[in-house]
């Protein structure tokens, strides 16, 4: 009991909220058997953002999570974070 009030102490004292953010966060997705440059077309729910953004990606219908692709790995993130809120509603999207 003493752990806990002092952590809530700590954590107030800092200003960072004593409970983890259940903010949507980042994570990596494995290509199997593909890279960057051979994603087929309508495969693992990627469709490329646009021509002048290489190796950009929305995934699923809509345009939230974005993922860039590093050799034969994803990193997906909520659009907001990738590329910030100033940035990230002038990122053109095709939900087709």
């Amino acid at each position: 009991m003493k752990m806990v009030s002092a952590l809530l102490l700590l954590s107030a004292l800092l200003g960072t909220p004593a409970v983890p953010s259940w903010r949507p966060s980042c994570y990596k997705r494995a290509l199997k058997d593909h890279d960057c440059h051979n994603i087929p077309d309508g495969t693992e729910d990627l469709r490329q953002i646009d021509d002048g953004l290489q190796d950009h990606f929305w995934e699923g219908k809509g345009c939230e999570v974005i993922c860039y692709c590093n050799w034969n790995e994803l990193l997906c993130c909520p659009k907001d974070i990738f590329f910030g809120p100033k940035i990230s509603f002038v990122i053109p999207c095709n939900s087709q």
